[in-house]
């Protein structure tokens, strides 16, 4: 089974490209499995069981950041996927924490930009869009042809080795070259290592100790006129 893992800021239009996904690896006789990762609120299940009569699965973050959620059930999606005999599985996660990388070795990494979000974009979501495989830009009919040519380069000073393809996801136009990305992958391992290190996270802000001021924590703290730091045993 092939694992497609698709991240990107609210809005992208990561639901809409990877609605025309399903439907191209449907057309071409694939069964595909379909799971959401959200911190609160996702339909987006509910909208592809109903259009295209696949499996689908809805996870909550709630506390966790999105990319830590996605890493601690993505194994059980993995079984849940092959016991539907899924031949590809799709995974939109929300993404939200610009410091990781929802990817895994093994697995083909998507993320969607929206180009009418700012030439600066790609500077800004670090490992979500540099250790992606492919860059899908959306909404390129919304912007300038110099626009999307900054907008590009951009992404390549970010990710040299990239690949580039801009769509229109409301049409969709440009999603052929994506499902031949996915049908060249590799077919999942058994043991899946996460792409890229995990952030250094631990801290009593992380456990709900409210005070503000890094004077009263403990673990990793970070003060406005110095660098990160071990505070405690």
């Amino acid at each position: 089974m092939k694992l497609a893992i698709c991240a990107g800021p609210a809005t992208s239009g990561k639901t809409a490209v990877l609605r025309h996904v399903t439907d191209k690896l449907l057309r071409a006789g694939k069964k595909v499995a379909f799971l959401k990762i959200d911190v609160q609120y996702a339909e987006e299940d509910e909208m592809f069981a109903e259009l295209f009569g696949i499996p689908t699965r809805k996870v909550y973050s709630g506390e966790l950041c999105p990319d830590h959620c996605n890493v601690m059930v993505l194994g059980d999606a993995i079984q849940w996927a092959k016991k539907n005999e899924a031949d590809v599985l799709l995974v939109e996660t929300a993404g939200l924490c610009l410091r990781c990388s929802p990817y895994v070795d093994g697995g083909l990494g998507l993320v969607v930009l929206e180009a009418t979000s700012g030439m600066n974009l790609p500077l800004k979501v670090g490992p979500m869009l540099s250790l992606a495989d492919m860059a899908v830009i959306t909404k390129i009919d919304r912007v300038s042809q110099a626009e999307r040519e900054v907008f590009r380069a951009r992404i390549q000073d970010v990710a040299p080795s990239v690949l580039i393809r801009e769509v229109n996801a409301l049409h969709g136009i440009g999603i052929d070259p994506i499902v031949e990305q996915i049908d060249a992958t590799d077919e999942a391992p058994e043991r899946m290592l996460l792409r890229g290190n995990p952030p250094v996270g631990t801290c009593t802000i992380c456990v709900g100790k409210k005070e503000v001021g890094w004077q009263s924590h403990f673990g990793v703290v970070r003060p406005l006129e110095n660098q990160t730091f071990y505070r405690g045993e």
